[in-house]
């Protein structure tokens, strides 16, 4: 299938055409056509997988069709919801790349910034509205937003929200949207709380779930490193040196944790930036930007800060830190497997997140391949260089030929494998 055999609008066609896309990713391919039918859409899709486009496609379709020549103030007539600044920033970017020669307006609102400019583009009238659930309710109880005349409704990254708390919010905002809406819903998981809440949003809706754990898992090239927490930053030090001209995107679990692998890496002489939620805007834009346009070769971030982050030439993640959830895992490997592009992603474990590591090696169904034993361990370290690098159960070890060959990819060698160069554009 192509986007010509979709049947949207030609200058939304034009659009996505020069942006490169020729053929839908399956979840456009499956939700498209739902969408441009006016159904409502519950999507189970992870950040990566094409979904920006699968909703935002549609949306504009209508929404160029049925402007008639209307005159007048434009009124908001699609709402985009989103976790973070970030995020909200990359759809307002696609939306107008995507709707380019449309003549439709959208606008990006969220906290952290002074509100002032965002107000006057609102009083000023747009079609299409991305918002963080903070900043909007803020603006809607201040009498600013108005969804009087509103027609489409997405609520993205609905599991992210939840686990940032923004659930009350949500449905706050939820009761003020007219019940005459297309509503589409996109979680990556669907736990009971966004089982429940996915209810309170859609009315007759159709299924669009996209599996993507597993093919992320195979076509993401993958490491662990077994060392003791004392000896992460050594490890990571070496690791960046030897891929210096790679573009890398460092994992770590919490704000002040990334803070500290800045200032170790910077006592090594590598420049490095943070991303998290202590931030302000200004900083992590700035941080984002320098890293997507190659000036900031190292990127530490934490998972929340993370989602939105799409860069074409990402060639390495790492996991400072293992994550608590297992799902997370395969949304940060994500980062460097974007569209049809393959990727590395070596991760550290030490003693106390060895579990991780197995609730990670359940989801995805493979084992991780060990890494070789490596030089920074310690004397006294209960990981010793005798089980450095063993997986916990023999049965599963990799063979000698496997780890021999894995070390020469992960390592950065003449021979590495240091990203596709030519990699598709983003599809999101």
């Amino acid at each position: 299938m192509t986007f010509r055999d979709l049947n949207i609008a030609e200058p939304i066609l034009r659009a996505v055409e020069g942006e490169g896309y020729t053929n839908p990713t399956p979840i456009q391919e499956q939700a498209i056509p739902i969408l441009l039918r006016g159904k409502d859409l519950l999507g189970v899709a992870q950040t990566g997988t094409g979904k920006t486009a699968a909703f935002g496609i549609p949306i504009l379709h209508h929404l160029y069709r049925g402007k008639n020549g209307q005159q007048g103030k434009r009124c908001i007539k699609a709402l985009i919801v989103t976790p973070t600044r970030e995020l909200a920033i990359q759809i307002g970017e696609s939306f107008t790349a995507y709707g380019k020669f449309t003549g439709l307006r959208n606008t990006v609102i969220f906290g952290g910034v002074k509100q002032g400019k965002q107000v006057k583009v609102l009083q000023n009238g747009v079609d299409i509205l991305v918002a963080t659930p903070g900043r909007l309710l803020d603006l809607m109880n201040q009498g600013y937003i108005s969804f009087r005349d509103l027609e489409f409704a997405v609520l993205d990254e609905a599991d992210q929200m939840l686990d940032m708390g923004f659930i009350h919010d949500i449905k706050k905002i939820i009761a003020k949207l007219p019940a005459k809406r297309q509503s589409l819903f996109f979680s990556a998981t669907m736990p009971r709380d966004i089982v429940d809440l996915s209810r309170k949003i859609l009315g007759d809706f159709e299924r669009v779930t996209i599996k993507p754990e597993q093919a992320t898992a195979e076509k993401v090239e993958q490491g662990v490193y077994f060392i003791s927490k004392k000896n992460k930053p050594k490890l990571l030090v070496h690791l960046l040196q030897e891929r210096s001209e790679d573009s890398v995107l460092v994992f770590s679990r919490t704000k002040h944790g990334a803070n500290k692998i800045v200032k170790k890496l910077a006592q090594a002489g590598i420049r490095s930036a943070a991303i998290h939620g202590n931030k302000s805007q200004t900083a992590r834009q700035k941080a984002l930007g320098d890293f997507k346009d190659g000036k900031l070769k190292v990127l530490i971030a934490t998972d929340i800060a993370a989602r939105g982050i799409d860069v074409e030439e990402l060639s390495l993640v790492i996991n400072y830190d293992l994550p608590n959830v297992s799902e997370t895992y395969v949304h940060r490997i994500g980062r460097t497997g974007r569209a049809n592009a393959s990727g590395i992603a070596l991760s550290f474990c030490d003693k106390e997140e060895r579990p991780y590591l197995r609730d990670v090696e359940k989801l995805i169904k493979q084992q991780v391949p060990r890494m070789p034993e490596h030089q920074f361990v310690d004397e006294d370290s209960d990981i010793s260089s005798e089980n450095l690098g063993k997986p916990d159960s023999q049965n599963n070890r990799p063979s000698r030929n496997q780890a021999r060959s894995g070390g020469s990819k992960y390592r950065g060698g003449r021979n590495g494998n240091r990203g596709n160069r030519n990699r598709p554009r983003r599809r999101d």
